[in-house]
């Protein structure tokens, strides 16, 4: 094996590119505790929260996020991009890297330029139906191109000729075993250990039309046996209210460190349908209600359509969700031991545990290929 000790990670902005990036990086040091990993980024991503809280060096570079429009910046754009390049090639030099891996955003693109020029191998992942800007881009100049689930090989051209790899997931939540640790999981948020349980989140900020509708059937919900633990998000404009005197917990709180635990105390999940999402509910093999956001490319969509269609999930509009629609459509299944079973075997069968592992042997096969 190509001897690697020095590794550059490209990916910032959203949690989307910055949780593979951190599983990917814990186990690079897993296997090799002595090996340089460096973590670029830019200040206005959320990488500059999460990435050192990890134990990972971050090093800025003057990213900016490529105009929409033709305007002032559109103009700037060429010179913001060669001094972000020039900047990102001097980190290269002094880390002396061997390998540049890019998870997307807008920070890869200096990432991977750099790498042009000074003929370093890189490496790029994408889980995203369609791929951004700085991985079409990448595609350009190298044909190392790992890709997160198995179906984009077929619905995206461009991505046919990539390596299937998964996708890098934490080692809490990739080695996860639902059942031996229900029991604890469901003590450690105060629920009882034998209700069926659902288990809501949206983003980081929360969804409004899944709380929305979620809350409204609270009571039919704990009538039927079943308890809730959903996670409603840090929006302090967005009053949340639960009943009083329900018959079984509703336990909510406005984010979860901890979704390890989360899935584990699981029977059910109601969610969007993000990649990074998607990656995890199917590795820990739960069914899952996904409602995707119903604005933008319509691209959650595409994430949650396989999964759906292998029998691992509902598809939810988000216009069409209720309380009327969770009473009809989510208590039979969350009263159903059997469904519960057959949806989660099958969102197992979709998803992969190995991401991590499966990544880092290819990158080591692109090093080796030159």
């Amino acid at each position: 094996m190509t001897p690697i000790r020095s590794v550059v990670l490209a990916g910032g902005g959203t949690g989307g590119h910055i949780y593979p990036l951190l599983a990917y990086a814990d186990c690079l040091r897993r296997h090799d505790p002595d090996i340089r990993i460096t973590c670029i980024g830019t200040p206005k991503g959320l990488e500059a929260d999460i990435i050192p809280k990890h134990g990972y060096d971050l090093r800025m570079v003057p990213a900016h996020q490529l105009p929409r429009k033709v305007n002032m910046d559109l103009v700037l754009t060429l010179p913001r991009m060669a001094r972000a390049r020039k900047v990102t090639r001097e980190l290269l030099d002094e880390v002396s890297a061997d390998v540049v891996v890019g998870f997307g955003g807008y920070v890869s693109v200096p990432a991977y330029l750099a790498a042009k020029s000074r003929k370093t191998p890189m490496v790029i992942f994408e889980f995203n139906d369609p791929p951004g800007f700085a991985n079409k881009l990448a595609m350009r100049y190298s044909n190392n191109l790992a890709i997160g689930f198995e179906h984009l090989t077929r619905t995206v051209p461009m991505l046919a000729g990539g390596t299937v790899t998964g996708v890098p997931l934490r080692r809490d939540i990739s080695t996860l075993d639902r059942a031996a640790q229900r029991a604890a999981a469901r003590q450690h948020f105060g629920l009882d250990p034998y209700r069926p349980t659902l288990f809501v989140f949206g983003a980081s900020q929360g969804a409004r039309s899944i709380n929305n509708a979620v809350l409204g059937s609270a009571r039919a919900l704990t009538d039927a046996g079943i308890q809730v633990l959903h996670v409603i998000g840090a929006r302090r404009d967005d009053p949340v209210e639960v009943p009083s005197g329900l018959a079984a917990p509703y336990v909510t709180m406005p984010f979860l460190s901890e979704m390890h635990l989360g899935y584990a105390a699981a029977d059910l999940v109601m969610c969007r349908g993000g990649a990074m999402t998607c990656a995890e509910v199917a590795a820990v093999g739960l069914p899952a209600a996904y409602v995707p956001l119903p604005w933008g490319n319509k691209e959650q969509y595409r994430n949650v359509r396989p999964i759906v269609d292998s029998g691992g999930g509902l598809l939810v509009e988000d216009e069409q969700l209720s309380p009327e629609l969770v009473v009809r459509d989510l208590i039979p299944i969350l009263l159903d031991s059997s469904r519960l079973a057959q949806m989660g075997a099958s969102a197992r069968a979709f998803g992969r545990t190995n991401g991590d592992e499966s990544l880092r042997e290819f990158m080591y096969e692109s090093v080796a290929r030159g």
